[in-house]
């Protein structure tokens, strides 16, 4: 648990750090690593049972971020957390680093699993917490899902098999921010009534806003929500978070912020 900085203090630090990441490597994503920092922020301050000087320890939480693009928000949340020094932030995205543009586990203490190609990421998650549960192993299995790629078919058959296993110990949040790589989810595919569709294949399911830090802290003590069934959160929240010219726009998926744009960016940050 952290004890020195509020968990809002770590997500002010966590936007702040990618914003120079990404700006330095002219790097994607920022917008993506905006809309699920709050949620960052709440497990590694307060949620995940995990241990800096001991990354590898066997009785840890696992978690793993299936959106694998906003890898720069996770490599903050575990500079913040102590697994590596922060100075190693400023390799991000630069030549012969290994702080990759999508996350990776290569020479990466804290990271569980390398994603990017999107869709996998809930898969090997339910598969760690099937394998947790045949070896009467106790910890937590967490996958942080964007909602772009829950129109991976991969996804659904992980779904159904995690509510026939019983996985409670399977935990998924999804960052529903609404809008994906080029257009908004409901343009590109509908996910609506997707609370329900969560629900309809066994899912003990909870809608929270995705940006009040109690809504998430006091929703996450509760997991798993009820037993013999997976857990999911949906967190509504807002793309580009925390800088107003970046919010609720396609343009910032993709979009490195430069010169005067990441001098306003980081005012606005840096105010809050």
């Amino acid at each position: 648990m952290i004890t020195k900085m509020t968990t809002e203090q770590l997500a002010k630090n966590i936007r702040c750090h990618a914003l120079r990441m990404t700006s330095r490597g002219q790097s994607s994503h920022i917008a993506s690593v905006f809309s699920m920092t709050d949620l960052l922020a709440v497990l590694y301050g307060e949620i995940l049972n995990v241990d800096p000087q001991l990354p590898s320890w066997d009785g840890r939480d696992r978690f793993i971020l299936s959106k694998g693009h906003a890898g720069a928000g996770i490599y903050a949340a575990l500079a913040e957390r102590g697994f590596f020094p922060k100075e190693r932030l400023e390799t991000h995205y630069q030549d012969g680093s290994n702080l990759c543009g999508h996350v990776t586990t290569k020479g990466i203490p804290g990271v569980d699993f390398s994603t990017g190609s999107l869709g996998h990421g809930l898969s090997v998650a339910t598969g760690m917490a099937y394998g947790a549960k045949l070896d009467g192993k106790t910890h937590r299995v967490f996958a942080l899902l964007s909602d772009g790629e829950c129109d991976e078919g991969s996804n659904w058959e992980a779904i159904l098999f995690a509510s026939h296993a019983k996985l409670d110990n399977l935990m998924v949040l999804v960052d529903y921010n609404k809008i994906q790589s080029l257009a908004s989810v409901a343009e590109t595919l509908a996910l609506e009534p997707f609370a329900q569709k969560w629900k309809s294949f066994g899912w003990s399911v909870h809608e929270i806003d995705g940006h009040d830090h109690h809504d998430i802290l006091t929703t996450c003590r509760r997991l798993p929500f009820e037993t013999n069934k997976p857990s999911c959160i949906i967190a509504h929240t807002v793309k580009g978070k925390g800088v107003s010219f970046m919010e609720n726009t396609v343009l910032w998926h993709y979009r490195s912020a430069q010169g005067e744009e990441y001098k306003k960016a980081l005012e606005e940050l840096e105010r809050t």
